[in-house]
């Protein structure tokens, strides 16, 4: 059974003992976090939500809160002597599906 949940403006489609990368949520390493708000529900039965399955929703543990690789954000305009460098990392949950309730 799969799932396709909103979280961070994104859409992902999850599984039971998945691990997934999110936007970061204000949730402490170990405890659980539950999404409502989900968009479709596949397996043997099919259900569509409009725009969310009714009564659907998705536990998941957190594992560890993070921030990715550093990226490099450069501008420049040639011949008019201006240079900006700037560094960016985007914070990060980590989570692990553990139940998708149907």
């Amino acid at each position: 059974m799969y799932a396709i949940i909103e979280t961070g403006g994104k859409q992902i489609k999850v599984e039971e003992g998945q691990a997934i990368y999110i936007e970061k949520l204000n949730v402490e390493a170990g405890e659980t976090v539950t999404f409502d708000k989900v968009l479709f529900v596949g397996g043997e039965t099919v259900k569509v939500g409009s725009p969310v399955v009714a009564g659907a929703t998705v536990t998941a543990k957190v594992e560890k809160q993070g921030r990715q690789k550093k990226l490099i954000v450069f501008k420049y305009k040639a011949k008019k002597n201006y240079k900006k460098k700037q560094g960016h990392r985007q914070p990060y949950t980590k989570v692990v599906i553990e139940k998708i309730n149907a």
